[in-house]
Formats: C-alpha cells, structure tokens, sequence
C-alpha cells in the first residue's frame, strides 16, 4: 500500500476531487496547509512597496492505495493541476504504509481499501 500526498492549488481541489472519483477514487482526506516551493513564496506589490509572502495557502489531498493504484492516481492529479500557466502547480510525495486497520470493524490492510 503506498501514501499519495499532493500539496495543490486550492483553485484546483474541486477539479482534482472530481477527476479522482470519476477515476474510482473516492476516498481521501483535504487539509489546508501552508508552504513554499523552491522559488521562496512571492513577491508582491501594494502602494506602500512591495513585500514578500513566504507561505502560500495550499491544499493537501492525501489518499492511501494499493501499490498499482499509484500511477493512475498521480496521473489524474498531474493532468488537473499541470494546466496552470502561472507555476507553482505543487508536489506529489509518494510513500510506503506498512498497516491500516478500520477501527469500526478491525479490517485490516487491502480490506480496508
């Protein structure tokens, strides 16, 4: 079983949402998060001058699926966000879950997903 954790625009999380579950996944976790890429934020202009924004509000949709989900899912979240012209689009870590149990019926692993 793997982890997919894509931090994206929060412009893009209805889209992503939706492509996923047309896709045959529906389950997810959405958290609001803040963070910055290798560009450092951004450089903002106001009347006063200009200032910098460190951390940017992102979303992060985290999924856990079977080992041959993993492609299909990281296509579906690339295609949605890559149309962004502006940069930025996020990241998509990938990692490995040794155990997951349903606490309702005590299931365990696969049975779960």
């Amino acid at each position: 079983m793997k982890k997919i954790e894509a931090v994206i625009k929060e412009e893009h999380l209805d889209e992503v949402k939706e492509a996923l579950s047309e896709a045959g996944f529906v389950s997810m976790t959405v958290s609001a998060v803040k963070g910055r890429g290798t560009r450092g934020g951004i450089q903002l202009e106001w009347r006063a001058g200009s200032y910098r924004v460190d951390f940017l509000a992102k979303i992060m949709v985290m999924l856990v699926v079977k080992d041959e989900d993993v492609k299909p899912v990281c296509d579906v979240i690339v295609n949605v966000c890559r149309k962004d012209p502006t940069g930025g689009a996020g990241k998509i870590f990938v990692s490995t879950v040794d155990e997951v149990i349903r606490i309702r019926t005590g299931e365990r692993d696969n049975d779960v997903l």
